[in-house]
Formats: C-alpha cells, sequence, structure tokens
C-alpha cells in the first residue's frame, strides 16, 4: 500500500524535482519526519487551506500532493528541525489516519500517485518556448531570481518539468500553485504558468516604472541638496565665511512660504529668489533683486480690515464730524448703500470738488471710521514725474516703490480708503488750480 508519514506544508507548494528547505516545529510534523528517516526516507507533502491551522484534518489539506525524499534533518536549539527534501512525483490522498509509533503521535497518508504523462507535438513545442522566453524577461525583471534562470530552463525537454520549474519560481498565490500541482496534462500546467507570467509581469513593470521614478527623484533631489551645499560653501569663502546670506535667503523662503500671496505674485517671488542665490550678495543686482522681495513681502497680503455696512450709524458718524454739507452727505451715503446692497467693492471713484477748506480731506476721515477701514492720504501737489507715483523702473540704481505701493505697506492692510488729494496741483507747483 502507499502509506506515507503526512507532513502538512503551510504558504507553500512543493512540485516535482524541486529542492526545498523546510522549518518543522510541530509535534506530529516533526513524528513524521523521525519515522521517515527511521523508513525509507519518503514523506508525503501536501498543503494546508488555512495556514493559520495548527492542527489540520482531511477538510483543511489539499487534495493532492507530492511524494518526497528527505535528503537532510537538523534539529535546532529551540525544538524546530530544517529538514531538506526533493519532491519526486504527484500523488492523490485517498484517506488519512492518525497513528501512535514509537515518535509520537503523526498523520499517516494513503496516496495514489499520479502516472506520468508524456506528450510530444509541435504546439507543446511552440508552447515551451514561449515560456521559455516569458520566464526570461520574468526572471530579468525579478529581484528573487538569478538574471540567468531563464537560460537554465532551456534545458529542460520534458513539457511537465518545465511547467513545474517555472510555477515553483514564480512569485504566485498558494492556490494557484496549487491548481498548476492538482493538474496532469502538461499542456495544460504550461498554459496555466505562461497566464499567471503575464499577470505577475505586468506587476513587476508598474513596479520598476515606480522603483525608476523614486529613484530619479531621489538622484534629482540629492544632486540639488549637493549643488546648494557647494554654492553655500562657495559664497561662504567669499562672504568671508559667515552664513548671514544663507540666512537671509532662508528667512525670504520662509516668508514667501507663509504669506498668502496670489498665484502670480509667489510666482514671482519664488523666480526673484532664485536668480538672487546664484549672485554675489554684494552685487548691485542682488541688491535691487533683495529691495524688490523686501517691498513684496512687505506688503498686507491677506490682511484685511473688517467692513462695517451699518448705514445710519454711517450718516450718524458723517453728521457727528461736519455740518451741513447736506448734498455731498447724501452722495457718499447713497454711494455706501449701493455697496452693501451689491455688497461689491467696484463702482465708481468719489471725487470731492471745492476750494481750499472746506472739508474735503476731511471727510475722506469720515467715510473711513464709518466704514472700519484704515485710512491712507497721499497728497498730491507738486508730483511732476509719474514714477513718483507708479514707481521707479528696477533698472535704475536706487529705484523705489511709487507712492501708493508705499501707502498701501504702511496701511497694514489691503483694503484701506486711499485719498488722492490735491490732485489739482498734479503736474504744477504747490499752489495749484481749484
Amino acid at each position: 500500500m502507499n502509506l506515507y508519514p503526512l507532513l502538512p506544508l503551510r504558504d507553500i507548494v512543493v512540485f516535482p524535482g524541486m529542492v526545498v528547505p523546510l522549518f518543522v516545529g510541530r509535534e506530529k510534523s516533526v513524528s513524521a519526519l523521525e519515522a521517515a528517516m527511521t523508513g525509507s526516507k519518503d514523506i508525503f507533502l501536501l498543503a494546508q487551506l488555512d495556514p493559520g491551522c495548527d492542527d489540520p484534518d482531511r477538510d483543511d489539506l489539499y487534495d493532492t500532493g507530492v511524494i518526497a525524499s528527505v535528503l537532510q534533518l537538523l534539529k535546532l536549539p529551540d525544538g524546530t528541525v530544517r529538514v531538506l527534501v526533493e519532491g519526486r512525483e504527484r500523488a492523490s490522498l485517498l484517506n488519512l489516519r492518525e497513528e501512535t509509533t514509537s515518535h509520537g503521535e503523526m498523520l499517516v497518508a494513503h496516496v495514489e500517485p499520479h502516472d506520468p504523462v508524456v506528450v510530444e507535438s509541435t504546439e507543446i513545442s511552440a508552447m515551451m518556448r514561449s515560456v521559455v522566453d516569458q520566464f526570461a524577461e520574468y526572471a530579468k525583471l525579478s529581484k528573487k531570481l538569478p538574471q540567468d534562470a531563464g537560460g537554465q530552463l532551456g534545458d529542460i525537454e520534458d513539457a511537465g518539468k518545465l511547467a513545474d520549474s517555472v510555477a515553483a519560481n514564480l512569485a504566485a498565490k498558494v492556490a494557484d500553485k496549487q491548481a498548476v500541482l492538482s493538474e496532469s496534462d502538461p499542456m495544460k500546467r504550461l498554459e496555466m504558468v505562461l497566464s499567471f507570467m503575464e499577470g505577475e509581469l505586468g506587476v513587476l513593470q508598474v513596479e520598476r516604472k515606480i522603483r525608476g521614478r523614486v529613484k530619479r527623484q531621489m538622484e534629482k533631489t540629492q544632486r540639488e541638496y549637493y549643488l546648494n551645499e557647494q554654492l553655500k560653501a562657495i559664497q561662504s569663502e567669499l562672504g568671508g565665511g559667515d552664513g548671514e546670506e544663507a540666512n537671509e535667503i532662508a528667512e525670504l523662503q520662509d516668508k514667501i512660504d507663509k504669506l498668502k500671496l496670489s498665484k502670480e505674485a509667489k510666482a514671482k517671488a519664488q523666480a526673484e529668489l532664485k536668480k538672487l542665490k546664484t549672485m554675489q550678495p554684494m552685487s548691485a543686482e542682488a541688491t535691487v533683486i533683495r529691495n524688490y522681495l523686501d517691498v513684496l513681502l512687505g506688503l498686507p497680503w491677506g490682511k484685511r480690515s473688517k467692513l462695517k455696512k451699518d448705514i445710519p450709524a454711517a450718516q450718524a458718524v458723517l453728521d457727528a464730524d461736519h455740518y451741513a454739507l447736506d448734498k455731498v452727505k447724501d452722495r457718499i451715503i447713497e454711494y455706501l448703500a449701493v455697496q452693501a446692497r451689491t455688497n461689491k467693492l467696484k463702482g465708481p471713484i468719489l471725487c470731492l470738488v471745492g476750494p481750499p477748506g472746506v472739508g474735503k480731506t476731511s471727510l475722506g476721515k469720515s467715510i473711513a471710521k464709518a466704514t472700519g477701514r484704515q485710512f491712507v492720504r497721499q497728497s498730491l501737489g507738486g508730483v511732476r514725474d509719474e514714477a513718483e507715483i507708479r514707481g521707479h523702473r528696477r533698472t535704475y540704481i536706487g529705484s523705489l516703490p511709487g507712492k501708493i505701493v508705499t501707502n498701501l505697506k504702511k496701511a497694514g492692510t489691503a483694503n484701506p480708503l486711499f485719498l488722492l488729494d490735491e490732485i489739482d496741483k498734479l503736474g504744477q507747483d504747490f499752489r495749484g488750480d481749484p
């Protein structure tokens, strides 16, 4: 009778012709190995359906396993056993019983070996060649196999042995490998391993792309870090060995990251900072860029005053600050009411006209007070050059921002009430033409 000690396997399927090291710790499994060593050294290897089961019975095992020879057995200090086995032939499990021997309790399997199936045809030769070529490509992508693993399979002439060898080396699921072991037809086994390889190749190719992308990104990051460190060292040598310039760059970058800049302003600031990093700290152009960034980052980005939309309160403020001027007050209240109703800031710009001393400037202060805005006054008397208002071009040494930008920076908010005073004196002397 074909009775063999049974060794249940967890998370592994052994194929005929495959030499595998196993670590065994369960008492029944150790007893089965000892019984095999005292006898013919043959043992039946069968995979478990559930690897978490410690005491499997017939329902916890697959139907097809492999009869194997025990080549080497080594008992380890922790009580486990390291065994080297070689699969010989397929066999189906007929029944299973538990026996008590001098070695202890163990499982004994009654099995029926499979008759070897040998097929030769042009179709199977073509299939074998496809499997070998596909496996060679798989071996190149897999880190777990030697690069020449594909070439070694080219010497196998038996279709069944080729299918088993490929299946043994694939990183497939236990259920997929068990399906190959359970199949007796070599042609079907070749088709199965070819299908498994195609799926694994797709995964490996994606993994290779991801690894390549990560590697390139890491190399780029490392290169940038190395170059930046070199640049810092060179700048430190040229600047007398201190790290003030590097600290200044870091502070500017920190400001850019923290401020609520608009998309365009942030892109411009990053571009200017990138240019500043490559310049000599004491050069004239570096000073111009540094001043530009100081002005840009000093503006009140994202800071806005909380507006008041109480029309009666605004009327009370205007009446308290100014006597009469009813038509002017009505126009201002009308203007504020429309803004409050539409909830939009866009609209006509108020122009206050009158002789000196009638309260044009103080009306602007009252409007700012009534609406909760910061008040900014810019006198244009005697301004002959529009660059004083708009700002000078950065190509000039000592260029300065315009009066509007400067006052906006002083206001500290992005929505102040901006009064352009004495526009009648614009372009002439301080006496003007009211």
